[in-house]
């Protein structure tokens, strides 16, 4: 059972990988949510697509003030440090002890694909972070006893309320319900 993960949702604010203009990340430790994430980011390349927009509701009004991608992975590094590895005395390298807790996502592709885009856009070097897949897990899970294995389907049958579906942040919780029920 995964007991340890990092749950991650993008939002994008057109169809390149690298413009995601919205974060949400959900520590589990232990089995249980340690702390949560959620950050607007000035998306690059920088402009909305209407069909983006319609999705999740966000434009340049949002995010012509946010910070911009290298700052907001600062930030949330040394939030997952703290959570998971508050109890170590040296943080000398944190992407390396980051990398060593598996991020979930459902249709990781797509924000696995996001990451991996960003970081090149920033020039950061990526250190090759495990993902899981909670859609994939559902397919092997649930199979066609299901409609589909869209992210509010999927944590309806896991017992969680999607409330806010494509907020950033509130997919990520429904993904890391999902997976603590699935994974």
């Amino acid at each position: 059972m995964l007991r340890d993960f990092i749950a991650i949702d993008f939002e994008t604010a057109n169809q390149q990988p690298s413009s995601v203009c919205s974060v949400g990340v959900v520590m589990v430790r232990g089995g249980k949510v340690a702390d949560t994430f959620y950050s607007l980011i000035q998306p690059e390349p920088n402009y909305y697509s209407y069909f983006c927009q319609r999705v999740h509701g966000l434009g340049p009004d949002d995010t012509d003030q946010a910070p911009v991608f290298s700052k907001v992975w600062q930030q949330l590094e040394e939030r997952l440090a703290d959570v998971f590895f508050a109890d170590q005395l040296a943080f000398d390298n944190r992407a390396d002890l980051i990398a060593r807790i598996p991020f979930v996502a459902h249709n990781a592709r797509f924000d696995e694909g996001c990451l991996k885009a960003v970081f090149r856009v920033y020039q950061m070097d990526y250190p090759d972070y495990c993902f899981y897949d909670t859609l994939a897990a559902s397919r092997r899970q649930f199979g066609r006893s299901l409609p589909n294995h869209q992210l509010h389907t999927v944590a309806a049958a896991c017992g969680y309320d999607l409330t806010h579906h494509h907020h950033a942040l509130a997919d990520a919780e429904a993904c890391a319900a999902i997976a603590l029920y699935l994974l």
